[in-house]
């Protein structure tokens, strides 16, 4: 298993790429999982569902499985967010992990920048990031790749992710 982030601000595009990267690696054969972080409070249960309900009755953890899929909700109260290692050991086995946010972590990261966020590059002050993804000219020694341009990426993004039980095992990742 590897793993790469994808980091930059708000509004660059990071979604939108992840959505594209993602089916040029399942069709590489590749078994893809995501991490994705949010900065804010988010719910992926329904209101007045079983399964909302038993957390708002106050339970730490709700399962919920059907033959198609299943779910796992754990509510922090209080303790404070897991670390981005943490979330990494929870994961299946697979090929590749993808990581959207997480951007002050020290993972392997793919900046991606667009020109019209307005928004200041992040790589000058992130020695973790090993590559961009841009629509810009940007003078820098890091590879580049244009945000339209798929397999560059993907290629850059193979190239680069690390090994997750290195992460794991390191201090790395205690941001």
């Amino acid at each position: 298993m590897k793993v790469i982030g994808l980091a930059g601000w708000s509004g660059a595009g990071k979604t939108t790429l992840l959505t594209r990267l993602i089916p040029h690696f399942v069709a590489e054969g590749l078994r893809v999982s995501t991490i994705k972080h949010a900065h804010h409070n988010f719910d992926v249960d329904v209101p007045g569902k079983d399964s909302w309900v038993h957390r708002q009755s106050g339970a730490t953890e709700v399962l919920v499985s059907s033959g198609r899929r299943w779910a796992l909700m754990h509510e922090l109260r209080d303790a404070p967010e897991p670390a981005l290692r943490e979330h990494l050991k929870r994961m299946s086995v697979v090929d590749l992990v993808v990581v959207e946010g997480f951007k002050a972590d020290t993972h392997p990261k793919i900046e991606v920048h667009r020109a019209a966020n307005g928004k200041p590059l992040l790589f000058p002050d992130d020695p973790a990031i090993v590559g961009i993804a841009t629509d810009q000219k940007i003078d820098t020694r890091l590879p580049l790749a244009d945000l339209d341009d798929i397999p560059a990426i993907a290629t850059m993004i193979l190239e680069f992710a690390a090994p997750i039980d290195e992460l794991v095992a390191s201090k790395a990742l205690e941001s």
